[in-house]
């Protein structure tokens, strides 16, 4: 269910619900990982274009919690844990701000902030304690988070090493940090709809994406994969492959 969006980025929304919410446009949010070399400031300013000019509101979050944790876990003294991770958050957000600075027109619509900004909010902390509930109660949510930590540290363990038991608890309270805004983002941010983007598929989607009970992304919560768009895709394309006409992201703003 490809949606060929321009001449830079490829959309792959999860199911058709999350292809109706994409074409909706109300809201978009970016998350943002310190470290992770694939969000430089040209990256994050090709997004906010994209962004800008098919959503009427636009988020970019980076994460800022257990970042020090995480670095601890893996072998890091926790004075050299604290400043690496204070280095890296620091870099992360002087990045996101200076791609969305030279994104150009439609900046103002874009704001950026940190996960931890969200703590006091009271939706934010319901969620973020369904999420803990359910890490302790749902084999099947548990065994996606566990997949989904191995798919993002397993490179960083020494080969022939498994998981210890303390890094994998790091590992859960850091996406626990995060998975609020890919379980029900309207209800934290007080909008229609949302798209969480991201440039790969995560583990966790088809359960959180899935039929049936358990922890679930409520109707309005959509998910896609953003990436940049192969060079032999940009040649020209079908009309099977192009999203149906849509209004600008100035209409739904005004709508």
């Amino acid at each position: 269910m490809t949606i060929t969006a321009d001449a830079s980025f490829e959309v792959l929304p999860f199911t058709r619900t999350c292809r109706h919410i994409w074409e909706d446009g109300d809201h978009v949010l970016i998350g943002v990982s310190p470290g992770n070399s694939y969000f430089s400031s040209e990256r994050i300013a090709g997004l906010a274009q994209w962004a800008t000019t098919r959503f009427a509101q636009v988020d970019f979050v980076y994460a800022d919690l257990h970042v020090d944790r995480m670095f601890a876990a893996f072998g890091y003294s926790r004075e050299h844990a604290e400043k690496r991770a204070a280095k890296e958050i620091k870099a992360v957000r002087r990045r996101i701000l200076k791609g969305v600075e030279e994104s150009g027109p439609g900046q103002s619509e874009i704001r950026v902030r940190a996960l931890s900004e969200f703590q006091p909010n009271p939706v934010y902390q319901l969620l973020h304690r369904r999420v803990l509930h359910f890490l302790e109660t749902d084999d099947e949510f548990r065994k996606g988070c566990e997949e989904m930590a191995l798919h993002f540290i397993g490179s960083k363990l020494p080969e022939g090493e498994s998981i210890t038991d303390d890094q994998l608890q790091v590992c859960f309270d850091y996406m626990a940090a995060e998975l609020p805004f890919f379980v029900d983002t309207p209800s934290i941010l007080d909008v229609p709809s949302s798209v969480a983007a991201y440039h790969v598929k995560m583990p966790l989607t088809d359960v959180l994406f899935a039929r049936g009970g358990g922890l679930r992304a409520t109707r309005n919560q959509a998910y896609a994969v953003v990436r940049p768009e192969p060079a032999a895709a940009a040649a020209p394309r079908s009309a099977v492959n192009h999203a149906p006409a849509e209004r600008t992201a100035d209409e739904r703003r005004a709508a």
